[in-house]
């Protein structure tokens, strides 16, 4: 156990150190701030920024040449949860939501990665349950039981629950 000493020593240097913080910016922390307002913010999200989750999924779902009904059904989404995907900009939803429509939409490998870059995601090399599921779409095996089945196999996650 700490004796008071200690303590009190800890407590004079967590003062002091805290106290500098609370002094005004230093020069160059101006010249920072200065230079951020004066840097066309838009103009770089503008350029850097890449198609949404909603606009690259319904991209594949037209190219496939399905409907959203058969897609939802068959990566075991219901209707509400898909019409959150479709109509709400900012719902982002998990990883694994994603591989399953990835999965009906029985994407390539590359446009796997194109639909969950969309929405910042991607596949790990290394993780086992990305690794699994990398390879039933490499293999174009897209069942979404049979990949739970080989998941639980390996004591993973499952896709779907």
């Amino acid at each position: 156990m700490l004796d008071s000493t200690v303590l009190e020593d800890i407590q004079s240097y967590l003062d002091l150190h805290l106290q500098i913080k609370s002094f005004a910016p230093l020069e160059s922390e101006f010249i920072v701030s200065e230079m951020l307002n004066t840097t066309d913010l838009k103009s770089f999200i503008k350029t850097k920024r890449k198609p949404t989750l909603k606009n690259v999924l319904f991209t594949y779902i037209d190219k496939k040449g399905k409907t959203d009904a058969e897609i939802y059904k068959k990566a075991g989404l219901d209707r509400r949860h898909f019409s959150k995907i479709k109509n709400e900009p900012r719902y982002r939803p998990k990883k694994n939501t994603i591989l399953t429509l990835a999965i009906a939409l029985e994407l390539q490998i590359d446009e796997t990665e194109d639909l969950l870059n969309s929405a910042g995601y991607s596949l790990s090399q290394s993780e086992t349950f990305d690794l699994i599921v990398q390879y039933f779409i490499e293999n174009k095996m897209y069942d979404i039981l049979l990949i739970n089945e080989a998941l639980d196999h390996f004591e993973e996650k499952l896709l779907v629950e």
